[in-house]
């Protein structure tokens, strides 16, 4: 189901011109989702028209969204399909959370810290 989901999700972004398509593998990180898309618009218009594009491409297929955020400003849109959860995001909001870098680091990346 997630593989046709993804499929179908990365499918809505291409045909809307999405940029940098990265979809990671969270399995390993948490049990509340199986991937993140992460994919940038040009403008808000852009971002919305993205976010736009996977819900109704999602419902064509028979996948509703659980959950859509962000829609109104078009900053950063959320659209959580369950399985995958979707972000589309203006380049600078990309750029400062960073999520490829948070969501891509295991529990032993992290150098302990010096207690001393």
């Amino acid at each position: 189901m997630t593989r046709d989901l993804n499929e179908i999700i990365i499918n809505a972004l291409e045909s809307v011109k999405g940029l940098d398509i990265v979809t990671l593998d969270v399995t390993g990180l948490t049990d509340v989702m199986d991937n993140i898309v992460v994919v940038s618009g040009n403008s808000n218009r852009q971002v919305k028209a993205l976010a736009n594009a996977v819900i109704e491409d999602c419902k064509k297929a028979g996948f509703r969204p659980l959950g859509i955020e962000g829609v109104d400003l078009g900053e950063w849109v959320l659209v959580d399909m369950g399985d995958t959860v979707v972000h589309v995001m203006l380049p600078t909001t990309r750029v400062f959370y960073d999520l490829e870098k948070l969501w891509s680091m295991r529990p032993g990346d992290l150098a302990p810290m010096d207690n001393e």
